[in-house]
This record gives structure tokens, C-alpha cells and sequence, in this order.
């Protein structure tokens, strides 16, 4: 680990959309930012590259997705060729990050806390996939 916190930026790539999340090496939690729109012109990058520049990360995690059985998905490839062109757009070091059922733990976090009354607002997709973001960070942080 390094002397100083450092900013981590964590997403979770999908066709529609990509939930974003940011934490730092010292405290190890992970807090969902924004989503982001991602469709057939691609990903929106001026959005990435805004927050990128706001926040001035130390390094970023991708979400891989892969099926239940650990096999690679149908999306795996896309999500490692949109982390490729991501590192080249922001010469930052990426990391792959396993995502499996990520967004199945997001979804019951945001449930619990609606329930609670932690959270009063009604749970949108968009809220889903920045909270499974931030559960691809908190698992890079249990490996760094």
C-alpha cells in the first residue's frame, strides 16, 4: 500500500449504461458517483473524462463480467476492450476486477436501505449500477 491515499476509480461497464464509483486507499470504502450513458455511439467519454479530471485518480478498476461458472460472458470481451481503450484515453493503469453478481449485492444493499428508511428515494437502474461500481471497488481493495 502506498504512504499516501490515493483515488481510486471503480466502474461497472454495460451496454446501456456505466455506474462509476471513487474511494481511496486509506479509508478502503467505496462511494457510487454517477452513471453514464453507454449505447451504439459508445461510451459517453466526455462525462468519463470530466470526472476523471475532476477526481485525478491514482488508478482505475473495471468490472469483467463473467457467467455464474466463471466462464467469460458474452459482454467480457467488450467490458476488456472498453477498459483498454479507457487506459489509452487516460494513461491510467486499469484494473480488471471480477464483477460477478455485483449488481445483484448493489441491489439488495439499496433495498436494505430503503427499507431502513436510510435511503427515502425510490431505487432507479441508474442507482443500481453506480452502487455496483462501488462493490467492484470494495473488491479491489480486498486484493490491494
Amino acid at each position: 500500500m502506498p504512504d499516501r491515499a490515493q483515488l481510486i476509480v471503480a466502474l461497472d461497464f454495460g451496454l446501456k449504461r456505466i455506474g462509476i464509483a471513487s474511494g481511496d486507499t486509506l479509508t478502503r470504502s467505496a462511494h457510487p458517483r454517477i452513471t453514464v450513458s453507454n449505447g451504439p455511439q459508445g461510451p459517453d467519454w466526455k462525462a468519463i473524462d470530466r470526472l476523471l479530471a475532476d477526481t485525478r485518480p491514482a488508478r482505475i478498476a473495471v468490472g469483467e463480467p463473467y457467467n455464474a461458472d466463471g466462464s467469460a460472458s458474452p459482454l467480457t470481451e467488450t467490458a476488456r476492450r472498453f477498459a483498454a481503450d479507457l487506459g489509452q484515453r487516460s494513461g491510467l493503469p486499469i484494473d480488471l476486477v471480477d464483477e460477478r453478481h455485483s449488481s445483484q449485492d448493489a441491489e439488495e444493499r439499496l433495498r436494505v436501505m430503503r427499507a431502513s428508511g436510510e435511503r427515502k428515494r425510490r431505487v432507479t437502474r441508474e442507482d443500481v449500477d453506480a452502487a455496483a461500481a462501488a462493490v467492484i471497488l470494495e473488491r479491489w481493495f480486498e486484493t490491494h
